[in-house]
């Protein structure tokens, strides 16, 4: 069996929130050796409250994506999801947060709590967070306004002319740069551009082990423009973003959704200051980067990324660059 899973193509996932984790249920399917480094600058919400009161990193997004990667039955999933709407301190908080918590004090280390509820759920890979301490995350606004905190962000208002953490030289875990340096492929998105993606990349031997990595770099574009954030953004205005923060082109190839979104849910986003993400493909060209388009969302009460399609091509893409 450990011999198998070796010969599988090694995957690095970066990213954080709702995107990731959708993706990520489709993507452990596949025979893939997948790694997710989380970002550990939430400060919103459950996550917020535990990071505050307990000092250690915010376990939202991490939990998300254990949830994603696990194998187990339905039940014990939406135990995890359970929020709990009364009760005096209980009420808005997660039972998986509380529960990575408690490990965490158990513990007394938040990447142990992380590695033992990635056992005891039997998750398909390896979760870690981009680093051991919360960060903080701040925005400078293109009206030289200074915003704090990744929940304030969005709500600002503005347009974000960049995005930056405190401490700016906070260390990664060792144990993602070693993923990241043994990877075969490095996938970044969807999610929040500002507030998910780049906070990974913006830890600075982070960013500089993927930029040396002889591994395919992929991004896979959001679907929607997120109010707060990529209001009116294109998908090659994605990619700009994350070269002025980086300052190189990072990616091979781009997914993105070239699928229709019917008027009546483009309507129910519009209401919310959302609209689709513009495909302009001659930017993209004339920026090296090879695009891959396809029909890629699904819908319920939200849009969401065909993780079927969405995971074949990203297998297809790995499978392709390994066997050159």
């Amino acid at each position: 069996m450990a011999e198998e899973q070796d010969k599988r193509p090694r995957i690095v996932v970066m990213g954080g929130g709702t995107g990731l984790s959708v993706m990520l249920r489709g993507l452990k399917e596949k025979p893939l050796d997948i790694t997710a480094i989380v970002t550990v600058a939430d400060d919103g919400g459950s996550s917020g409250i535990l990071r505050s009161e307990l000092q250690m990193p915010p376990p939202g997004d991490i939990r998300n994506v254990l949830t994603a990667m696990a194998d187990v039955e339905p039940l014990m999933e939406q135990i995890m999801k359970y929020r709990f709407s009364t009760g005096e301190g209980l009420a808005g908080h997660s039972l998986g947060n509380l529960i990575l918590a408690a490990l965490t004090d158990i513990s007394g280390d938040f990447v142990t709590a992380v590695r033992e509820l990635s056992r005891v759920f039997a998750v398909r890979g390896r979760v870690l967070p981009a680093a051991d301490d919360a960060v903080v995350l701040h925005a400078e606004m293109s009206d030289g306004t200074i915003i704090t905190g990744e929940s304030k962000i969005p709500e600002a208002g503005g347009r974000i002319k960049r995005v930056f953490l405190e401490p700016a030289d906070v260390e990664p875990l060792p144990e993602a740069l070693e993923a990241i340096r043994n990877a075969d492929a490095i996938l970044c998105g969807p999610g929040s551009l500002y507030t998910s993606i780049l906070p990974n990349l913006l830890v600075p031997k982070l960013a500089e082990a993927v930029v040396e990595s002889k591994a395919i770099k992929i991004f896979v574009c959001n679907v929607m423009t997120q109010p707060g954030e990529t209001d009116n953004y294109t998908v090659s205005d994605h990619l700009q973003a994350v070269y002025d923060h980086i300052g190189l082109h990072l990616f091979d190839y781009v997914i993105v959704n070239d699928g229709e979104i019917p008027e009546q849910v483009q309507v129910k986003y519009a209401e919310k200051g959302a609209r689709p993400v513009l495909l302009d493909r001659d930017a993209l060209d004339g920026n090296g980067y090879k695009v891959i388009a396809d029909k890629l969302v699904l819908f319920k009460t939200y849009l969401r990324h065909d993780t079927d399609k969405l995971s074949h091509h990203i297998y297809q893409l790995v499978e392709d660059w390994i066997s050159r």
